[in-house]
């Protein structure tokens, strides 16, 4: 990895502690909903057109569980932002450095929605749960692209950016097509306002932990793979 940000120490914890603290950010979101909402309430936001009533509704139940579990998944997307950086680092190439751009754009427009998911949980403190629902679904649409439709063009890199990264890591034999594949279906998981967490978010976070950790490890040893050229097919 090069001596320029984020360095051997913010980038080894960083890949470390970055997709832990997003994994278990998905984990209390899903854990959290299901604990707030009885079977009932579960029932009701499943036929609803959107996840952000659910949300709500399991915020004014279980607030605090609810805040901790937003708050860690923010905390997940900051810490991820150096962690992509020295990936591409230890990848090296214009590829990788362009994936881990577009990936940390990404993660720009992740704060954004956090900003959004915080208001609207507010707001329901302030004016109910049926009038806090009401105003927010009603100006759902442009909450969720932002000003200028700037954040939900930026949630894009999210994607764009995993595809670029993991190619660059399969092409340059840093990561195998094992590793290279989770970073990619990390990179598919959802963006967006008062969104809920499923298992299977859990599992694809899961693996980039998986694909991360080990690479952290080796950056804080300064023990760092050389690139040797395209992956087999078949690889770790």
């Amino acid at each position: 990895m090069n001596t320029f940000f984020p360095g051997r120490w913010i980038g080894g914890v960083t890949l470390i502690l970055g997709p832990v603290a997003l994994c278990a950010g998905y984990l209390l979101r899903y854990v959290s909903t299901a604990t707030a909402l009885t079977s009932q309430q579960h029932a009701w936001a499943e036929a609803q057109p959107f996840a952000a009533y659910g949300q709500l509704l399991a915020y004014t139940s279980e607030p605090a569980l609810l805040t901790l579990s937003y708050a860690v998944f923010a905390l997940g997307a900051v810490l991820l932002f150096p962690a992509f950086i020295a990936l591409a680092g230890c990848v090296g190439g214009e590829l990788a450095f362009w994936g881990a751009a577009l990936l940390v754009v990404g993660l720009f427009a992740r704060l954004y929605f956090a900003g959004a998911d915080q208001t609207a949980f507010q707001l329901t403190e302030v004016l109910g749960l049926d009038q806090a629902t009401h105003a927010t679904m009603k100006e759902y649409v442009d909450i969720s692209y932002g000003p200028w439709r700037v954040p939900v063009w930026a949630s894009v890199g999210q994607y764009a950016g995993s595809l670029l990264l993991a190619i660059a890591a399969w092409r340059s034999g840093v990561f195998g097509t094992a590793r290279s594949l989770m970073v990619l279906l990390a990179g598919g998981t959802w963006m967006g306002v008062l969104k809920g967490a499923s298992i299977p978010d859990v599992l694809v976070t899961g693996l980039l932990c998986v694909a991360l950790l080990p690479m952290g490890a080796q950056v804080l040893r300064e023990r760092l793979p050389a690139p040797t050229g395209r992956s087999k097919l078949l690889s770790w």
